[in-house]
């Protein structure tokens, strides 16, 4: 898609994986794109790598007085993409209070201040896109915190898209499954290292819970987020989109 010309978007996590495909995929159609997180040494590759329309910010979306600086530092933004977020694996009775805290910090109260922050800052017509997981519609074992997480994710869209629906800003979620990123990278390294079986046996355990038994490309993400700040997403609201190859 294209025609996001003169339009700015900021996409948190940008440094890698999806994150990074997002940069791609809105500086391709024309936008002015930020991309923020916690890595300046990721970030500034992948902005070296896209071009003068991708520009870096250092941020921490689980701080808020940080939040404040990176809408700041980015200038007014059309599109606003929560995108960061982190993964643990533990069965629930070993799952640590730290990993529980930690899980829901970057996970759901990253959004939720990303969003905030956005809401008094979208100039008029806006989209909040929060980059959310399949584990937002169902659960998965001995990942409770990262579900939980999502879900929460989830739940604050549908709301927040009420609160809005009268005007010009919408907002989605995109649910994927296991992406081809470095962070399922290191989930197939935590099983393997975890149970045993090898890296291949690990990634296998992965691709098989997808119906199309696989994991999928970033770029199916980039392709719904463009979709939604298309011409044709004004009714697109409160909206749960998953990219599982029809896992239920």
């Amino acid at each position: 898609m294209t025609g996001l010309a003169g339009r700015r978007v900021l996409i948190t996590g940008g440094g890698s994986g999806a994150g990074a495909d997002l940069a791609r995929g809105f500086a391709e159609a024309g936008a002015e794109v930020v991309i923020a997180g916690r890595r300046a040494a990721a970030l500034e590759a992948v902005a070296a790598r896209l071009g003068g329309g991708v520009r870096p910010v250092v941020a921490d979306v689980t701080d808020e007085a940080s939040v404040r600086a990176m809408f700041a530092a980015a200038g007014p933004c059309d599109v606003i993409i929560a995108n960061a977020g982190q993964a643990t694996s533990a069965p629930f009775r070993r799952t640590a209070t730290e990993d529980w805290n930690r899980m829901i910090a970057v996970n759901l109260t990253g959004v939720f201040l990303t969003f905030r922050e956005a809401l008094d800052r979208i100039p008029g017509w806006g989209r909040l896109i929060a980059i959310a997981s399949t584990a937002s519609l169902r659960g998965y074992p001995k990942i409770a915190p990262y579900a939980a997480a999502k879900h929460g994710v989830l739940g604050l869209v549908r709301s927040l898209a009420l609160e809005v629906a009268s005007g010009p800003v919408t907002v989605n979620a995109i649910c994927p499954g296991y992406l081809e990123t470095p962070m399922t990278e290191r989930t197939v390294a935590v099983i393997a290292e975890k149970t045993g079986r090898t890296p291949a046996a690990a990634r296998a355990a992965l691709e098989a819970l997808s119906p199309q038994k696989r994991l999928y490309r970033p770029a199916e993400v980039t392709a719904v987020a463009l979709f939604l700040c298309g011409p044709q997403s004004d009714g697109i609201n409160g909206a749960a989109i998953p990219i599982s190859g029809g896992e239920a």
